[in-house]
């Protein structure tokens, strides 16, 4: 990009979205409109209407980094430190999985489930699940469980961010939060293959963390440890709500029913894909 400043932040747009459509950003303009936006504390829809003002100088270092970052491949949503969930604008970066639309569905899943008891989140990442739940539903307890010890700090910030009254713990798949204590149990666990990790895009695999994303080699080892543990931890009756790879949903059916679990449904996205599963731990087990 040119070393002086634009005269106006058209200028400046003209120039990141040469950069960005050159390194294969599918929508450069728009990237670098959201950048400015986002530098200047505006609206993205403000700032387009604002195109032909002189662009700030003190911005212009700051959102030229940006642009370059996002130019080297990193997610948008990390070049930007935040990303939208539902009703949240939650703080995101390489500590945790960006939320993708589609877990957005299984909220509303879990709350035509219950809207009331306790909440685990197992996999909680950003704590976006967790954080919604604590928002929308009339939970008496919200708590999201992960790993990683990394993850678990930026789901922290995120609820003290929000205000929220989620509460997060280091365990493996809720180990040592005690039997029977959960009303609904939420997932969005790591489903690829090692095959398919090792064939994802580098916009994905070289920023994400792998832990989020790969489970073994046939993408069912997370899935397969929480239908065998988390029964245990609901409640007789209680429900489990989980996010699955579509193409592996006859499968995890499978799996839950080999498990122990009741009334398995299998319901679709918005895209008419097989993307989640609800089942409930039996009244008399």
């Amino acid at each position: 990009m040119a070393s002086d400043a634009p005269v106006t932040i058209a200028d400046l747009f003209d120039q990141a979205t040469v950069v960005l459509r050159a390194a294969g950003v599918v929508k450069p303009r728009r990237e670098a409109n959201r950048i400015w936006a986002w530098l200047t504390r505006t609206s993205p829809g403000d700032s387009y209407l604002g195109r032909e003002r002189g662009a700030s100088l003190d911005a212009v270092p700051a959102f030229r980094d940006a642009v370059a970052r996002r130019a080297a491949g990193e997610p948008i949503a990390y070049v930007l430190g935040r990303t939208g969930f539902r009703n949240l604008e939650l703080l995101s970066d390489r500590r945790a999985l960006i939320p993708r639309p589609e877990t957005e569905g299984l909220v509303d899943i879990a709350l035509e489930l219950t809207g009331t008891g306790r909440v685990l989140d197992i996999g909680t990442g950003t704590g976006c699940l967790a954080l919604a739940l604590a928002q929308e539903g009339r939970f008496g307890l919200v708590i999201g469980v992960d790993v990683s010890a990394d993850a678990l700090r930026l789901a922290g910030e995120n609820a003290r961010a929000t205000g929220l009254a989620a509460h997060f713990v280091r365990s493996d798949c809720g180990a040592g939060l005690g039997s029977g204590r959960f009303t609904l149990l939420v997932t969005n666990p790591p489903y690829l293959t090692e095959a398919e990790y090792r064939r994802l895009d580098d916009s994905v695999k070289a920023w994400e963390p792998r832990l989020a994303l790969a489970s073994g080699a046939d993408g069912m080892d997370a899935t397969r440890r929480i239908f065998e543990q988390g029964r245990e931890l609901l409640i007789p009756g209680g429900w489990i709500a989980m996010e699955l790879d579509s193409t592996r949903s006859a499968v995890a059916a499978s799996l839950a029913d080999a498990a122990g679990w009741t009334d398995i449904n299998v319901r679709d996205d918005l895209f008419g894909r097989p993307r989640y599963l609800t089942a409930r731990r039996g009244m008399h087990q």
